[in-house]
């Protein structure tokens, strides 16, 4: 038994609740949890919204980024031992108990080593944040001296985003707050707009999920890349149009956090409180506008 934050279909607030981890399977890790990340998606599944949309209809763990501590390894796993440092980006939503627990499972094809000299606790801001970021600079291809406008360019995936893809050779335009300036052009910007622009940029990648709204600012022939909304962007203009759902990648993890330790990708923390305040964690992201990601401590 383990204490796990839970998604109940008669609450609309997560339920901090003892639960009976899954067994061990093959190709998996157990993991004492150091620290989880509260992300949005974690609040929409915990509210309603998304329990909807994906059908479900029990009790479900919440959580998907995660660093801890191997504490066993399950049948066929290599790379991993007993007392490893890793991080993980947990899934199965489906799933009884996931990252925000004090104990969980997650394959070991969906973790990666912590590199030495990264703070394990701030690194639970990382998996799920940089690997969507990762995957929408990839849906783009090669930079080739391209322009790109990332939305959201302060938030934690566009954030990322700004980082990443000036790392690979893009000319990044970052839209975000004007009191943001200072960490757009630090994350790699060369410029800040606060604005949504004309179609001016080869590329834009939508951080901030406005999907039509920020549609506007390709011009035609270019590329657009978001995430999966109600009301996706769709192609208009010749516009190459890319809607992702980000997929667990241990190796992709692995160079991220090898990223956030040679200080190419800035972790940020918000706030830190233990599991059994989660609430106060989860209000903080679901009012939006932070900086950041709360961290949940077991």
């Amino acid at each position: 038994m383990t204490l796990a934050l839970v998604s109940k279909p008669d609450a609309p607030a997560p339920t901090l609740e003892e639960v009976t981890l899954p067994p061990l399977g093959t190709g998996d890790l157990r993991v004492a949890v150091t620290a989880a990340s509260v992300d949005p998606v974690d609040t929409l599944f915990a509210g309603g919204p998304a329990r909807a949309i994906f059908g479900l209809t029990g009790t479900a763990g919440l959580g998907w980024s995660l660093t801890g501590v191997v504490t066993e390894t399950g049948a066929g796993v290599t790379g991993f031992s007993g007392g490893d440092a890793v991080a993980a980006a947990h899934s199965d939503f489906t799933a009884p108990v996931r990252a925000h627990a004090e104990e969980t499972v997650v394959p070991a094809a969906a973790a990666a080593l912590l590199p030495s000299g990264l703070d394990p606790v701030a690194a639970a801001s990382l998996p799920l944040n940089a690997l969507t970021a990762a995957q929408m600079v990839d849906r783009l291809g090669p930079a080739g001296g391209r322009t790109l406008l990332v939305t959201g360019a302060a938030g934690a995936v566009g954030g990322y985003a700004v980082a990443l893809a000036a790392h690979a050779g893009w000319a990044v335009t970052g839209l975000a707050r004007e009191s943001d300036r200072a960490f757009v052009l630090r994350a790699g910007a060369r410029a800040l707009v606060t604005q949504v622009p004309g179609p001016s940029f080869d590329a834009v990648l939508d951080g901030a999920v406005l999907h039509a709204a920020a549609l506007g600012a390709v011009r035609d022939g270019g590329a657009f890349v978001g995430v999966i909304s109600a009301s996706p962007a769709t192609s208009e203009r010749g516009i190459d149009v890319g809607i992702l759902s980000v997929e667990p990648d241990g190796a992709r993890l692995a160079e991220l956090l090898g990223l956030a330790a040679s200080g190419v990708l800035e972790l940020r923390v918000a706030g830190r409180v233990p599991l059994a305040e989660a609430a106060t964690a989860y209000d903080k992201v679901a009012g939006g506008g932070q900086r950041g990601r709360w961290l949940l401590v077991p």
